[in-house]
């Protein structure tokens, strides 16, 4: 038996992994089994997609790292069985010796000589390396693919960390804030607070759904972009969802009720008007439907107001509606468990911000003029807030490097 009919067959009989949906493993089925007269169109197709995605050993250690199925989804839930394991070893060997394939391979199993002629003239593909921990000798790796699944996740899940909720799928964020916990400046306290319930949901404690709530521009969102980035390699994911989905959280936390992962169901920018239905689902949401509590779960939101219900001027006027819409705002602000405040610096703050932000750039300018500019610039920008000081550090870093004045 050749080579190329060798691995035609493993393609064919994978038990665990499932890569078919790829498009350079199906391209290769299709060149193993392709009959000379059609071999050369074939091998310029699946030559196109090795360009595309990098080596052939490369691209498909990448799809097992990110293929979702019974393996992988028990290892990131820690409950393997010892056939599973046997049957990935199994895999694993296979697929090693798939993608080992060289154009040598497939030139060699061709009959015609005319054709084989062809072949040698064009371009070969990189067989290349796997990505680590797939770097040799795959089988004997499985221990730390089950590490690996077990801080990355599976699937999707493990190809990305973040996702918005679109018409009844969720959709991959290819493009994230890469903030840290360490590029946040000052508030300590409130930062600690978030981390400490973050890490207790991480680390499958009883934990809070939490309300980061107070002026803009101080940090919140920040806040929750950056514990995302801190704890994705242990199991966090995030789903983003604006406040007119509310009403499917339901159905998002049905589509992730049986995943290993641990989610952060996040709404932004939060606020109710007095009569918006989408206030009842998000406190049945929060505490009260028969889905409104699962382990694989937490909301975190945030608002820059400290009423989420909006009041109009007849609400105001009306002592009755006044105090009903108090006790809504109550039950809410209640579900939440965890509250957390986040309020404008004072001046000293301001500008202990400023100096952070600017030793972290390695800026070499005179602190006296860059507090006296960073008054004048939030001044200008009606009043003083961390978003304020970042943007006028990239403002002066900006300058600097153009060699302008500012």
């Amino acid at each position: 038996m050749n080579k190329v009919t060798e691995i035609k067959y493993y393609m064919e009989s994978l038990c665990v992994y499932n890569l078919w949906e790829d498009r350079l493993y199906s391209s290769l089925f299709e060149l193993l089994s392709s009959a000379d007269e059609y071999i050369l169109s074939s091998y310029s197709d699946f030559y196109k997609l090795v360009l595309e995605y990098g080596s052939v050993r490369e691209h498909i250690s990448r799809c097992i790292l990110t293929n979702d199925n019974t393996f992988t989804r028990l290892a990131c839930a820690g409950t393997l069985s010892d056939s599973v394991v046997n049957a990935a070893k199994t895999d694993l060997k296979m697929l090693e010796k798939i993608a080992s394939v060289t154009a040598d391979d497939i030139i060699n199993a061709v009959e015609s000589e005319d054709i084989k002629e062809i072949l040698n003239t064009l371009p070969k593909f990189e067989t290349g390396n796997g990505k680590a921990p797939l770097t040799h000798s795959w089988d004997e790796k499985i221990d730390e693919l089950i590490d690996y699944h077990k801080n990355n996740g599976y699937g999707k899940f493990a190809s990305h960390i973040a996702f918005t909720w679109r018409d009844g799928e969720l959709c991959p964020v290819t493009s994230i804030d890469p903030i840290t916990l360490n590029d946040l400046k000052n508030y300590e306290e409130q930062r600690q607070k978030a981390i400490d319930n973050t890490e207790s949901f991480v680390f499958g404690h009883p934990a809070n759904n939490v309300l980061l709530y107070g002026d803009r521009g101080t940090g919140k969102s920040s806040t929750v972009h950056a514990l995302l980035n801190e704890y994705h390699n242990r199991g966090l994911r995030m789903i983003e969802i604006p406040k007119s989905t509310v009403s499917e959280l339901t159905l998002i936390r049905e589509a992730i009720a049986n995943s290993p992962m641990k989610f952060i169901i996040y709404i932004d920018d939060l606020s109710f008007d007095s009569n918006d239905s989408s206030f009842s689902e998000l406190k049945a949401a929060l505490e009260g439907s028969l889905s409104g509590k699962q382990a694989n779960t937490l909301i975190y939101a945030t608002s820059n107001r400290r009423h989420l219900i909006k009041e109009s001027f007849s609400d105001r006027q009306n002592e009755i509606n006044k105090n009903d819409i108090m006790q809504e705002q109550l039950s809410l602000s209640d579900r939440f468990g965890l509250t957390i405040t986040f309020i404008n610096p004072d001046k000293k703050n301001y500008l202990e911000i400023i100096e952070k932000i600017c030793d972290d750039r390695g800026l070499d300018v005179d602190k006296e003029h860059l507090f006296f500019k960073a008054e004048q610039w939030a001044t200008r920008r009606g009043g003083r807030s961390p978003r304020c000081a970042k943007q006028f550090i990239d403002y002066v870093e900006s300058c600097e490097l153009r060699g302008k004045e500012w």
